[in-house]
Formats: structure tokens, C-alpha cells, sequence
């Protein structure tokens, strides 16, 4: 893959790709919990009213990474508080992951973070998202008590952000 490279921008969070990978990011999710595929009709359920409209300045941001000019891979942030936020609906599609674009859509996000004097960066996740925690704890992420008792959560992660100079978010 010499040559192919990442690219991580803020888009809208319902533009034809962040729609398409916030479908992709249902789908998988609902579809490991399940134990089977979701159906375009449970997608379009799971997606409506899912709270994704908050993901725009100041409560929020959705950050759209593409590899090689393809839509690949997507992120949230979610404002909770003047020092807080969550990350939420991180998903790399499958045939891009292990090509570096989770730690760089990480990144990203915890610079847009930044920008909107976030300290601490939260989120939470289940059981069965095994590569998702793996790239939470590998990127500083640490496992913390919980902070809600939402359905679905099974662990919670935390990070201090440091008030340093913004990173370049592209490879």
C-alpha cells in the first residue's frame, strides 16, 4: 500500500459519506451484539434520532477519514461540559483497519478536542468491541469507573488531554 494515505477532516455528520459510514458503523455494531446482520430496516431505527445532530460546533464535531480519497473511516465528539467530551461512533471499515487510520482519527478528534478547551476525553464501549478497546488503551486511553449506566456500556475510558500544540492528522 506505498503511497495510499490517510486524510481526517471535520465534515457533516449526515453528508452522503458520514452517512454512509455512521450506516456502516450501525451495522456492525448492532450486527456483533445481535449475532447476526442488521437489516437496512433496524439501520434506519438505530440511526434515527440517535442524537448525531449534536455532533456539529459548539456541541460537537464528526471527523471523516479517508484513505486514498475513499471514505474509510469516522469519528464523533460530543461536548458534555466546558472541560469534557465523549468520543463516540470511532469505526474504521473493516478492509481499511491495521493501515494506521484509528490512531490518526483518534488524533484528530482529541485536536478538535483541543481546540474547544476540552481536557478530558471519555467514552465507553462493550464487551465484544475487543479492537476498539485494544486501540483505546493503546492510544493513552484508560480504563475508568463508570460515568453513566447507558445500555450497551460495558466499559468506560478516559483521557487527559494535554494542552500542547496541535498534531498534523494526516500520513
Amino acid at each position: 500500500m506505498t503511497g495510499m494515505t490517510w486524510t481526517l477532516a471535520p465534515e457533516p455528520f449526515d453528508s452522503p459519506d458520514a452517512s454512509s459510514l455512521r450506516r456502516d458503523y450501525y451495522d456492525e455494531v448492532a450486527g456483533r451484539y445481535w449475532g447476526r446482520p442488521a437489516t437496512a430496516q433496524e439501520i434506519d431505527e438505530g440511526l434515527t434520532d440517535d442524537g448525531a445532530d449534536l455532533l456539529v460546533p459548539p456541541t460537537g464535531q464528526f471527523v471523516v477519514g479517508r484513505f486514498d480519497g475513499a471514505a474509510a473511516a469516522c469519528a464523533g465528539l460530543l461536548v458534555v461540559d466546558a472541560d469534557t467530551a465523549e468520543l463516540t461512533r470511532v469505526f474504521v471499515r473493516p478492509e481499511h483497519r491495521g493501515t494506521g487510520g484509528g490512531g490518526l482519527l483518534l488524533a484528530a478528534v482529541e485536536n478538535a478536542a483541543r481546540a474547544l478547551g476540552i481536557r478530558t476525553l471519555r467514552l465507553d464501549t462493550r464487551n465484544d468491541l475487543v479492537e476498539a478497546r485494544g486501540l483505546y488503551a493503546k492510544h493513552g486511553y484508560r480504563e475508568v469507573p463508570a460515568f453513566h449506566r447507558r445500555q450497551y456500556a460495558e466499559h468506560w475510558f478516559a483521557k487527559e488531554l494535554p494542552a500542547a500544540a496541535s498534531t498534523s492528522a494526516s500520513s
